[in-house]
């Protein structure tokens, strides 16, 4: 690890793309900014260690664990074939010497 001594406004150039400036010094902290390329991934090490570790617990979930949530679950209704729609009844054709007698 290398570590450095840096003063409000200096900065750390990493590779050729992205700098880190020191903005604030605090009695409680450091506030730094971070100039990278959109592609290059910034994540504070608190917020990658929790994901892993919430990765890692969802990982090893048990069976009791899907029972639970079978147990909570809405219960499914039994799927039904779509029902189709009776064939047209074919219509009695008016004679056309009939309709026009009266």
């Amino acid at each position: 690890m290398l570590v450095l001594s840096r003063r409000v406004g200096e900065r750390l150039v990493i590779g050729k793309d992205i700098v880190v400036s020191i903005i604030d010094v605090r009695s409680d902290g450091v506030r730094i900014g971070i100039d990278a390329p959109r592609e290059v991934r910034v994540t504070r090490a608190e917020i990658l260690e929790a994901v892993e570790r919430q990765n890692a617990e969802a990982a090893a979930m048990d069976d009791s664990a899907v029972e639970a949530l079978k147990r909570i679950a809405p219960p499914q209704q039994p799927q039904q074939p779509p029902q189709q729609p009776p064939p047209p009844q074919p219509q009695p054709h008016a004679d056309a010497a009939g309709a026009d007698a009266v």
